[in-house]
Order: C-alpha cells, then sequence, then structure tokens
C-alpha cells in the first residue's frame, strides 16, 4: 500500500506522520489505535494519523504530546515523501 508520510524530528521526538482514508479516522478508536500501532511498527517510530478537511485543514490522531507538537506547524512543510507499506 503507498502512503505519504513525513518523518519529523521536533523538539528531541522523532516521528512518524502517515496521511490515511478520513474513514480510518472516523471508525472506532480501537481502529485508529491498531492503526497507530502498525505505522509504528512500520517506520519503527511513533505514528500519527493525519487526514485534511475539504478546506485542507489537518486533523491528527496519536499520541497527544505529538498531536500538540504538530499543532502550531504547517501541515505543508512537513517533510513528505511517498512510500511503499505493508501496514494498513
Amino acid at each position: 500500500m503507498k502512503v505519504h508520510v513525513a518523518l519529523v524530528c521536533e523538539q528531541g521526538c522523532e516521528f512518524a506522520v502517515v496521511v490515511v482514508r478520513p474513514s480510518v479516522m472516523s471508525g472506532l478508536k480501537r481502529e485508529r489505535d491498531d492503526a497507530v500501532r502498525a505505522y509504528s511498527g512500520e517506520f519503527g517510530v511513533p505514528a500519527v494519523l493525519m487526514i485534511r478537511s475539504s478546506r485542507g485543514t489537518p486533523t491528527y490522531y496519536g499520541r497527544p504530546d505529538l498531536v500538540q507538537l504538530l499543532a502550531g506547524r504547517c501541515a505543508e512543510r512537513l517533510p513528505w515523501r511517498e512510500c511503499t507499506t505493508r501496514a494498513a
């Protein structure tokens, strides 16, 4: 599966921001948590899920401290790349 991911190092924390389908974020909390665990294992760092609204506003899900770090950042400025992953 191809995903867009940004590997971020912010305030000494390394983590991955992964763009997911809106259905992942609107699903059960358990499903979101499973996706976070799967992507964390895939990239070897904690993962945060991200979707964008129709206006381009990002919504994040993951560890609260990492979501807070992202709150003040412009998502377009993250180091995005496309990669193939086994995680779903």
